[in-house]
């Protein structure tokens, strides 16, 4: 009875405190309001019981449930489906391995990270590797050193857990497309015999694509949390080296575009153009040239879509701007990507080093608008082809596409996050209790003007808003937890969107 009477005490006291608390905070809350710092604390919020958007209206739902519910239930093909798609041209087979457990097994000791654009030695891979495990930020890099390179490769095969994949941009996004029985895929690159006897069988590749040897590519996974030394990385992902002379010169893009002659695609795919930057200035030069002009032979009426990856020097992603960028209907990049060619072309928000945690969404909207409008066919009269970018970060993703071009996007961008959901944790569907929603619920539209205060209904998840003739269409992802592989998730994220996607008209792009 008297712990009965203490307990009972205790909660009268507890209510009129926090009454007394909740109203004090309340006025600091007005005072964010007043202050121009419209957005609470959600410590506050919880504290005081307004809501915070982390409870759903579906009864006991998690928010990562309807939102789960509802991709199902929104996520449609299109009227008009694609039949033939040809995908090229960087093939080669990933070698996986932890990458802590292979530096140290190099007898490489942790320490400070310093990014090289071309990696020399078995120290500019440690550096290169701290830089990035410490922002959690995916990165890739040429290894110049053959001799070298292949010391590691075979540390790397040798180690405890190593697993082969199939890889390279242009044949996973064909491994993704080969998943729709009714989709025929040619895939071109260099292609030896272990990359093809891992190919699924219902790609195509041309005789010519053939080679003896394969190519090998390192990639070091890391995971959320993993210590080496002083660097602790805030989220997974994975840092990827290679001395792939072939993939480097883009070689097979003659052939690639030779065969689109008998082939009859209705969609090209083209990746690749990241490896070129390890070459040396002189060789991407000459070679870039050469790549505009057999980009240009591929028939008007074909779109094509670009998969960009990690690069690091600006006058290299000026010229694919300024020469590459024009000549293709769509590309898919990353935020690390997206930031950097806003810092190539002295566009949006180009004086931010690097994001913080999360991108910010204005932010992000204004580069994509920006590259629509100073590089895409914003303007009908334009003899630019580029109406569409898909843009994915680890939370959330984003289709911005020039109006009359592309239909089903709402579709298609909810298709990529949701398998970027279940990939990322090597499943075939989402399962609710391995992932976690990390998008912003309310969110600015831009840090420019129109400036305008959005938010995402979960039952309907995704944000839909104008500038000009541009539309976006933002949809979170549910992030997995324990994510067991991270390599080619933006292949996979951008294949799913081309897949629900369709042309709208049709005109020669």
């Amino acid at each position: 009875m008297v712990t009965g009477e203490i307990y009972s005490s205790g909660v009268c006291g507890s209510i009129m405190w926090r009454k007394a608390s909740a109203a004090l905070l309340l006025a600091l809350a007005v005072g964010y309001f007043y202050g121009g710092r419209p957005e609470l604390p959600e410590q506050i919020l919880q504290f005081i019981g307004l809501p915070n958007f982390q409870t759903s209206s579906q009864g006991n739902k998690s928010l990562e449930q309807v939102i789960t519910d509802a991709w199902e239930a929104l996520i449609t093909l299109p009227s008009r489906q694609w039949s033939k798609v040809a995908v090229g041209v960087n093939a080669c087979v990933d070698v996986v391995v932890t990458g802590v457990g292979l530096l140290q097994a190099l007898a490489l000791d942790p320490g400070t990270g310093r990014d090289h654009e071309v990696l020399r030695s078995k120290e500019d891979l440690r550096e290169t590797f701290i830089h990035y495990m410490k922002r959690g930020a995916a990165a890739e890099r040429f290894f110049s050193d053959k001799e070298v390179f292949q010391s590691v490769a075979r540390a790397a095969a040798e180690y405890p857990g190593a697993k082969l994949y199939v890889g390279g941009n242009a044949a996973l996004i064909g491994q993704k497309f080969a998943t729709y029985p009714d989709l025929m895929v040619l895939l071109c690159g260099p292609v030896g015999p272990k990359l093809h006897e891992m190919l699924d069988e219902q790609i195509v590749v041309p005789p010519e694509s053939l080679q003896e040897a394969d190519e090998f590519h390192l990639i070091l996974e890391y995971k959320a949390g993993e210590q080496w030394g002083p660097t602790q990385a805030p989220q997974a992902n994975r840092f990827i080296f290679s001395h792939d002379v072939s993939n480097g010169e883009m070689s097979s893009l003659e052939t690639f575009v030779a065969s689109l002659e008998e082939f009859h695609p209705e969609l090209v795919v083209l990746s690749g153009f990241h490896m070129m930057e390890g070459q040396g200035r002189e060789l991407w030069g000459e070679r870039l040239k050469e790549a505009v002009a057999a980009i240009a032979d591929i028939p008007k009426g074909i779109p094509i879509h670009l998969e960009l990856a990690s690069m690091t020097d600006k006058d290299f992603m000026s010229r694919i701007m300024q020469e590459v960028l024009p000549i293709v209907s769509s590309i898919g990049l990353n935020e690390q990507e997206l930031l950097f060619l806003s810092q190539a072309g002295e566009g949006p928000h180009a004086a931010l080093p690097a994001w913080k945690g999360i991108p910010d969404v204005g932010r992000v909207g204004d580069i994509l608008f920006w590259i629509l409008e100073r590089h895409g066919r914003t303007d009908p009269s334009s003899e630019s082809d580029l109406t569409r970018i898909h843009f994915h970060t680890l939370a959330y993703h984003v289709l911005a596409t020039v109006d009359g071009y592309w239909g089903n996007q709402a579709a298609a961008v909810m298709a990529g996050a949701r398998v970027a959901s279940s990939q990322a944790c090597g499943l075939q569907a989402v399962d609710v209790s391995k992932v976690e929603l990390k998008a912003p619920l309310e969110f600015l539209s831009s840090h420019l003007e129109p400036r305008e205060r959005l938010s995402l209904n979960p039952e309907e998840p995704v944000a839909v808003w104008r500038r000009g003739n541009i539309t976006f269409h933002l949809t979170p992802v549910l992030v997995c937890k324990r994510p067991l592989r991270t390599v080619g998730l933006g292949d996979a994220i951008s294949a799913e969107g081309l897949v629900y996607s369709e042309l709208t008209r049709q005109q020669p792009f």
